[in-house]
């Protein structure tokens, strides 16, 4: 997720790789400065020579993170390319790096129904044939709506204009927030109960919401604790993700009733 006011990467022109073809995948050199991007390309089979310390991979070097990537240890490694994304990386990395006549290729992702595309031409970009992602079929709507914080102390949620929002629009719940104004905007949590959504779901990242939480979050809805990462990363996992997520939709209207409201 980008920080409201983060200037992000360009789509163009560094997203476009076709004027100069990649080699062949034996021996490639990668820089992974996007989360997601890392997770799929190991699931592709292709190891990172560096990564953003946020990639969760302690065995492979980091080279700063999204948002403060190291560009001369990434130039010092000579890689044949550099994964950005366009919501993730900040474009005065980007240019800087392209200054120093690195190869980047910029991923955008707006939505679930991007992800099949821009991994295609991230195939395409490191040399790769691979089957075009097959996503389970999107769902109609069920009526039920779901408020997601992704922050407490203050308390923070998601719009409709993020890839969080689009993943549960894809399993058929509503997003409680869809018409915030900012895409990550900052509540209080008697706004979340005043919209009187079925469900909380709540990710354990970016803030790591756990079953210490339930009590205070149950003063909105039933709560339901789901892996972060399911909502936040698309690429390899989205798939999964999907089937996840659409068990979860299936609890919705299940759960036991909000019990009282305590701060931990």
């Amino acid at each position: 997720m980008r920080p409201a006011g983060a200037p992000a990467v360009p789509s163009a022109p560094m997203s476009d790789t076709s004027a100069r073809p990649p080699g062949p995948p034996a021996g490639l050199r990668v820089v992974s400065l996007v989360p997601s991007a890392t997770e799929t390309l190991l699931a592709w089979g292709i190891t990172p020579v560096a990564v953003t310390r946020f990639c969760e991979q302690p065995d492979l070097p980091a080279v700063g993170g999204t948002k403060d990537p190291h560009v001369d240890e990434i130039t010092a490694l000579e890689p044949d390319l550099v994964v950005v994304c366009v919501e993730e990386n900040r474009r005065e990395d980007a240019e800087r790096m392209e200054e120093q006549g690195l190869r980047l290729h910029a991923i955008d992702i707006q939505g679930v129904a991007d992800v099949p595309s821009e991994l295609d031409r991230l195939a395409a970009a490191l040399g790769l044939e691979r089957p075009t992602m097959v996503l389970p079929p999107r769902q109609p709507p069920t009526g039920r709506r779901a408020f997601v914080p992704i922050w407490r102390r203050p308390w923070m949620t998601v719009a409709g204009d993020t890839y969080v929002s689009s993943i549960l629009e894809w399993v058929g719940l509503a997003n409680a927030f869809d018409d915030a104004d900012d895409r990550y905007p900052t509540i209080d949590l008697s706004e979340a109960i005043d919209r009187a959504p079925d469900v909380v779901i709540a990710p354990d990242e970016p803030y790591p919401f756990g079953e210490r939480h339930r009590i205070e979050l149950e003063q909105v809805a039933p709560a339901l604790l789901i892996e972060g990462k399911d909502v936040t990363w698309w690429g390899a996992r989205t798939p999964g993700a999907i089937e996840r997520l659409l068990a979860l939709a299936a609890e919705v209207g299940h759960q036991r009733a909000p019990g009282p409201a305590t701060d931990r």
